[in-house]
């Protein structure tokens, strides 16, 4: 960042001194004030529920023009990397800051393929869960639980051990995400096979079994590689800033990346495709096609607790430039599995249609985010809908890794420590009842 020649004034209208806030600016979007000496000069926090004002570190990662409807890679558009990459170049490029060369390309790869299995007492450690166990559940303590056996490179002072610990990372959460689905369907684990891609690998991890091969299909494969770039990073949201916070106080990688995991695990985060999905296949129940536009009127009516799922973001107020990708995705990988007709995704595209017609979605720039097809891709796929998260955790981890990193990176990080408007009793002293 730059120090911009314009300076913020802040004045009170209690006679208090004025005090002149210096203003930052990036390569794009909006400058910044630095506020770091405002408690020190004048006794006051700043106030920003949801942080939603408050830029809480400097990064050279991911950029979002909500209004513009853009994501940027590392300065990529998301659009040209979806169409033109696969999911080995873009942790390439997120950890790296560039894409990599064939030479480069072929030896990430390698260093991913070959850490793609787990310690074997891993799966002594999966029988302390319960079969029904949700899958976020068991990921959380699994990823947590990699510490214990990969405490060789837990030196977060040592970039070496932070890059080991990163490819770590990207390469066996496929394998804990598949272990943890054959977990709960009572089928044995099946171990990654290193000829295959890195999403070819995750398929046939979570569909052979010992019986038969899995074979897989490769519109089935590119479709869940999109998935995994489109969600590889998205900026400072709930479980990015969740890892940073807990990277600040020095803890290991993978209890970083537990606390991201946990984080994502909410419906208004990475539980929303889950919701989506539930609340199409509820429409469906209900009457389908012709329950379509009752169903929005009482999405309308704030008295009547219906939620829209899968239309609107935090951040985009235009439309989510991933869901386009995401709904030319679903197209082909119904076409190619001989479910075009699927009525969950002609639900959605009436969904679609009234929500950009309809003056009331219109007006509160309700647009489908990439939420909203994902879940149908992966429903079509064959992966259930308890385990949606835990695919969008696996892919985010390249995100969450890289962060942390340029997090212990910077010279100006410090242990993350917001303060507070507190609203309770002032002292009082102890009487005995």
């Amino acid at each position: 960042m730059k120090l911009s020649d314009t300076k913020a004034t802040l004045s009170f209208s209690n006679g208090t001194p004025s005090m002149e806030l210096p203003v930052y600016s990036g390569s794009i979007g909006p400058d910044v004030i630095d506020i770091r000496k405002l408690y020190g000069q004048t006794g006051l926090f700043t106030y920003d529920p949801g942080f939603m004002s408050t830029a809480a570190c400097q990064s050279s990662i991911t950029y979002i023009d909500g209004d513009k409807g853009e994501l940027l890679y590392r300065g990529y558009p998301i659009e040209q990397l979806a169409v033109n990459c696969d999911f080995m170049d873009i942790c390439y490029l997120i950890l790296n800051g560039d894409l990599p060369d064939g030479e480069q390309k072929k030896d990430f790869d390698n260093q991913v393929t070959r850490h793609t299995m787990v310690n074997e007492q891993m799966h002594f450690f999966m029988r302390g869960f319960r079969r029904d166990a949700h899958p976020m559940a068991v990921l959380t303590g699994l990823v947590g639980g990699l510490s214990a056996f990969y405490h060789d490179s837990t030196d977060i002072t040592n970039p070496t051990h932070r890059h080991i610990s990163a490819i770590r990372l990207i390469a066996k959460m496929p394998t804990l995400v598949a272990m943890a689905y054959k977990y709960t369907i009572g089928q044995p684990y099946i171990y990654p096979q290193n000829n295959l891609s890195y999403t070819g690998n995750f398929l046939r991890m979570m569909f052979a079994n010992p019986c038969e091969d899995y074979v897989v299909n490769p519109v089935v494969e590119r479709a869940l590689d999109r998935i995994f770039i489109l969600h590889a990073d998205h900026e400072q949201n709930a479980s990015t800033s969740t890892v940073r916070l807990c990277g600040s106080s020095g803890t290991n990688p993978f209890a970083a990346i537990a606390a991201g995991v946990a984080c994502l695990w909410g419906p208004a985060h990475g539980g929303a495709n889950e919701a989506c999905l539930n609340m199409l296949e509820e429409i469906q129940a209900n009457g389908g096609m012709a329950k379509v536009g009752e169903f929005m009127e009482q999405v309308k009516d704030k008295n009547s607790g219906v939620r829209l799922m899968g239309f609107g973001h935090r951040v985009y107020k235009n439309y989510d430039p991933r869901a386009k990708l995401m709904q030319q995705t679903c197209k082909e990988v119904l076409a190619a599995l001989g479910l075009e007709n699927d009525p969950l995704f002609k639900l959605a595209m009436e969904l679609e249609r009234i929500a950009l017609e309809d003056p009331f979605f219109v007006e509160r720039k309700l647009y489908p985010n990439v939420d909203f097809y994902s879940g149908i891709v992966q429903r079509a796929i064959g992966i259930p809908t308890a385990l949606f998260t835990a695919i969008f955790a696996l892919a985010r981890t390249v995100g969450w890794i890289a962060q942390w990193n340029e997090m212990l990176s910077d010279p100006e990080y410090k242990i993350g420590r917001p303060r507070q408007l507190y609203s309770g009793e002032s002292a009082r002293a102890y009487k005995k009842k």
